[in-house]
């Protein structure tokens, strides 16, 4: 079996703005790319995980060597949906068994984490929320089967992503792991982002 991982990325500058009054823009910016630098060792390190792109206007410094796919500039949602259109739309003996998309703000992923969701039930959609249970920081979409998948990253974006696996047919299959559920976004998440800061 084979797992793809997509993490998407924003622009230098324009990450977590919501914790604007607790850090300034530098500050924030060492913390995206702290961040992101750790879910990408992270997922380089996981041995379910087959390749490892990026999404987004710009790789952060990272190794060149890790592939830049496009973003066409309209929000994350679309800059997700060009990237499985164009890794699912590849000449059927190349596409993977799964892509794993994973979000760049969680400083305690692990590899068991990034594990779990590259050997989700065969069929399923898996899906991780955040520690609230409304947001979603990784899905696991088994292709071909869910190309058609729709990203609705945003406000309740687990109860949609769930809704969105069970109108293509599949079952959902939920992982809940410390390191999936700790995402980055409010001043008081800070306390979590552990050896990054």
């Amino acid at each position: 079996m084979s797992c793809w991982a997509v993490i998407p990325i924003k622009a230098a500058g324009d990450g977590k703005s919501r914790l604007a009054g607790v850090l300034d823009p530098a500050a924030r910016e060492a913390l995206v790319d702290a961040m992101l630098a750790h879910v990408v060792a992270t997922a380089l390190a996981t041995p379910s995980l087959d390749r490892v792109y990026l999404v987004g206007p710009s790789r952060h410094g990272l190794d060149e060597a890790i592939t830049l796919l496009p973003d066409p500039g309209a929000g994350l949602n679309a800059a997700l949906q060009a990237a499985l259109a164009r890794l699912a739309g590849q000449a059927p003996d190349r596409v993977p068994d799964r892509v794993v998309v994973i979000a760049a703000d969680l400083p305690h992923l692990s590899t068991l984490d990034l594990d779990l969701l590259a050997r989700a039930r065969d069929g399923a959609i898996a899906i991780a929320p955040d520690r609230h249970g409304t947001g979603t920081n990784a899905l696991s979409l088994p292709l071909p089967d869910a190309a058609g998948f729709t990203f609705l990253f945003g406000e309740d974006s687990f109860a949609r992503h769930c809704a969105e696996a069970e109108r293509l047919g599949h079952n959902v299959e939920t992982i809940l792991s410390r390191g999936l559920e700790k995402d980055i976004d409010e001043p008081a998440d800070l306390a979590d982002a552990g050896s990054v800061l």
